[in-house]
């Protein structure tokens, strides 16, 4: 007959070590280590022996008994790892403090902007050691982005009626997202483009030669993501008008037609207005002033640049147009809709912040 093992305690767990165990295991920062060992804990406490916490969690054994012990012994710190041996760190607390206060509040003298080395000079420390501190702190001095607040005074509603109309569209109705794109230059490079080869990219010239340019007239159905689009030499209010009626031709006459427009001159002339006013089923809707970012025709502009227009080679105006033709009528055949995600009040509130923020900068 065998032996009985040793008794080993029993495992209880209080209320507020049950919430924090809770707490690890559902946040996804968690390092998995010791989200493992919060169930481990949890499993014993709910009183399953070692060999079925095992089971259940798919680990040995032992290792059960190691976190159950650490546990018994020094509660939530015995899951967490011990400090490891080896050289203690050099760089204090007040020396990541030093270099953090002096990139954000401080340019040195000769630069609009801190590198590695200049911090490292300025501060004593090793370029690794800054490059390290930035990487931790998501600070990179290098980089800058551009932006401009819209001044519209008409700000708020304009950009409820266009999300409005994104994301709640009226029945029995087209939305179309309506922009130009002009001044799309018909660019031959001075040197044959040299291919790609195993190894080696693409090469052209950095010079090129003008051969004239054009602008596309383009509407999207915010539903499917079709494209209307028609190219035009000039970009006056008599192009957009003959765009207009090129809508007119080819929606279908059942349908009131939504456009969403920007507050360029040309889209309030008035033969425009007068011929809104024949054309009763159309209406405009007008982005803020310096919001073009609200019209997701613009993201299809986007797309036509950087696939078609960006590397192209055009040694006239007739096969610029040619070539957006012939993209356009390609993405008509598979057209993809692009999906606003933000209601209006996300969009505000991420405006207040913002210029509140400046506001305290300025402070």
């Amino acid at each position: 007959m065998s032996r009985p093992g040793p008794k080993i305690p029993p495992l209880s767990v209080t209320d507020a070590q049950w919430a924090v165990l809770e707490g690890w295991l559902r946040r996804r920062t968690t390092a998995q280590a010791l989200a493992q060992r919060s169930r481990i804990v949890l499993e014993c406490a709910k009183g399953h022996s070692i060999m079925e916490v095992s089971r259940r969690l798919r680990i040995t054994p032992d290792t059960v008994r190691t976190w159950r012990r650490r546990f018994l012994e020094r509660g939530l710190d015995g899951l967490c790892d011990e400090p490891r041996p080896g050289v203690p760190r050099k760089i204090t607390d007040a020396d990541v403090e030093r270099v953090i206060v002096k990139t954000l509040e401080e340019t040195p003298k000769n630069a609009t902007h801190w590198s590695t080395r200049s911090m490292a000079a300025a501060t004593g420390m090793s370029q690794s050691t800054i490059s390290r501190i930035w990487r931790a702190f998501a600070l990179a001095p290098h980089r800058s982005q551009t932006f401009k607040l819209s001044t519209d005074p008409l700000f708020i509603d304009k950009v409820r009626d266009v999300v409005g109309l994104y994301l709640d569209p009226p029945e029995k109705a087209l939305v179309l997202c309506v922009d130009e794109k002009s001044q799309i230059q018909a660019l031959d490079r001075s040197q044959p483009v040299l291919p790609m080869m195993p190894g080696v990219p693409e090469r052209r010239s950095h010079d090129y030669l003008r051969a004239g340019t054009t602008t596309l007239f383009a509407a999207r159905e915010v539903a499917t993501g079709k494209v209307i689009g028609s190219p035009h030499r000039r970009h006056r209010a008599a192009e957009f008008k003959r765009f207009l009626a090129k809508l007119d031709k080819e929606v279908f006459d059942g349908l009131d037609v939504h456009l969403i427009v920007d507050n360029y001159a040309t889209h309030e002339t008035p033969g425009i207005k007068r011929w809104l006013l024949g054309h009763p089923r159309f209406h405009l809707h007008f982005t803020p002033t310096s919001a073009s970012w609200l019209n997701l025709v613009e993201r299809w502009f986007a797309e036509l640049t950087q696939k078609k227009l960006k590397r192209g080679v055009h040694r006239s105006v007739q096969a610029l147009e040619r070539d957006i033709r012939a993209w356009l009528a390609d993405w008509n055949e598979r057209p993809r809709p692009f999906a606003w995600t933000k209601i209006a009040d996300e969009i505000l509130d991420k405006v207040a912040a913002y210029c509140r923020r400046i506001s305290d900068s300025d402070h």
